[in-house]
């Protein structure tokens, strides 16, 4: 049995090679704010899988939360900790290093894929916002409050990172 590749197949595997590389991208770079900007593109392309999978809500949230509040913060994590935003030499490792544990991560996450899979199909859950609402505040209820405390410490991070006057001690203080 043949089967022909669909648009949304050609679409699904561009995607993917744009992701792949953007990512790739990201960890060669030798500039920060390039490297921030990259991961943008990364992100916005698991986006538009997310799109051709037809899980609109997921790539929202995608959008959303990775792309509009992580790098965000990030960026700006960068612009006022005064880090040096040009090509920054304590960037610079061993390669060969860096390939091997990627290489072999990728390799034993495909290995993973298949074995869990076994190049069958997985039939599609349900569509509608009853059984999105039923799954995630039934099943993922947890993890769903979970995430959004690892949020909330992240964005206070970033406010105590970036204002160098909380937390400082003054002269009359330490004393005490």
């Amino acid at each position: 049995m043949t089967s022909a590749m669909t648009v949304a197949d050609a679409l699904m595997i561009g995607l993917g090679a744009v992701a792949v590389g953007a990512a790739m991208a990201v960890v060669t770079t030798r500039q920060i704010v390039r490297a921030g900007l990259w991961l943008v593109v990364a992100l916005g392309a698991v986006a538009g899988l997310y799109l051709a999978l037809a899980a609109e809500l997921l790539a929202w949230v995608q959008v959303l939360i990775y792309v509009g509040a992580v790098v965000v913060l990030l960026l700006f994590a960068v612009m006022l900790t005064r880090a040096p935003i040009g090509i920054s030499d304590d960037l610079d490792r061993p390669r060969a290093v860096g390939l091997l544990v990627g290489g072999g991560s990728g390799l034993g996450l495909a290995a993973l894929l298949v074995d869990a899979y076994r190049w069958s199909t997985v039939d599609p859950a349900p569509a509608g916002a009853e059984a999105l609402g039923t799954a995630v505040f039934r099943t993922w209820v947890l993890p769903f409050e979970v995430l959004s405390v690892l949020l909330l410490a992240a964005l206070v991070g970033a406010i105590v990172v970036s204002r160098p006057d909380i937390g400082a001690r003054t002269a009359g203080e330490e004393g005490s």
